[in-house]
């Protein structure tokens, strides 16, 4: 990793430090009322995952542990790593107040095997917003591969490289419909964002506003698993989100969200199973 993509990583720490308070008091992750885990998971995510009783399981970039709680509920030996100080401050509060017997970590996801003292899990989880704030993939997955035991399963659940293509709203002047605003593929800059706002209701964000992210298409998500020695055993794709991402999307049966008959069906998530 370059000197400046090292810059641009603690730019990422700063914003997401200066996210959380934005976040804890969000309607988005609803904290003031009935702790909901399950919710951020779609139910295939259940299936590929399997019975975690008595496994260690590791969320990585795990931000306030909404959905790292749901793994210890089912029983999982169940740790969290993030690289904001804030969030994982959050995320061990938000855990001791559900009861929820969780270890949080803060460390940069590239370090996460000395920040773990060696530790090997059984399950590696991953995703909704994480895999576009790393310059480099290859490197993520020999670090994953590192921390897995023999046999050990990674589960990434992620934002298809074809939502973050299309954007999240129209530019001044656009129409609804959806466009494709920025690139699918990996390979270029970082994406500069100097926002005061975050993908969050809630007030501004104070201080550090910058973020960087960069795109990363399928093929070098899959090939990066591929070189660094796991196996893909199951890759799904799926038409919903866990939230409205466009104000036109409608609630589904499961709780989630999808666009409305009449446009085209597109990926918007997929679920990637790959084994060591």
């Amino acid at each position: 990793m370059t000197d400046e993509h090292e810059r641009m990583m603690r730019a990422n720490q700063a914003n997401w430090d200066a996210r959380t308070p934005v976040h804890l008091a969000s309607r988005f992750y609803g904290l003031g009322e009935r702790l909901d885990p399950a919710r951020w998971f779609a139910d295939f995510e259940w299936e590929d995952l399997g019975d975690l009783a008595g496994l260690d399981v590791l969320h990585l970039q795990c931000h306030l542990g909404t959905e790292t709680i749901a793994f210890a509920e089912r029983g999982a030996r169940t740790v969290g790593l993030d690289i904001s100080e804030a969030s994982v401050a959050a995320a061990a509060g938000i855990a001791a107040r559900a009861g929820a017997d969780v270890t949080y970590v803060r460390a940069n996801v590239y370090d996460a095997v000395e920040a773990l003292d060696g530790r090997r899990f059984d399950v590696i989880y991953t995703g909704k917003g994480a895999l576009c704030y790393l310059p480099d993939l290859d490197r993520w997955a020999t670090v994953v591969a590192q921390l897995l035991r023999p046999g050990g399963r990674l589960y990434l659940a992620e934002f298809h490289p074809l939502l973050n293509a299309l954007g999240p709203k129209p530019a001044e002047g656009e129409g609804t419909e959806l466009l494709l605003r920025h690139d699918y593929l990996g390979g270029r800059d970082a994406v500069h964002r100097n926002a005061t706002y975050t993908y969050t209701d809630g007030p501004a964000v104070e201080g550090a506003t910058d973020s960087y992210e960069w795109m990363h298409g399928m093929d070098e998500v899959i090939n990066a698993l591929t070189t660094a020695g796991l196996g893909i055993r199951r890759l799904r794709e799926s038409d919903e989100l866990p939230w409205p991402r466009w104000p036109q999307m409608v609630r589904t049966p499961s709780g989630w969200w999808r666009l409305p008959e009449g446009e085209p069906r597109i990926p918007l998530l997929y679920g990637l199973l790959a084994s060591r």
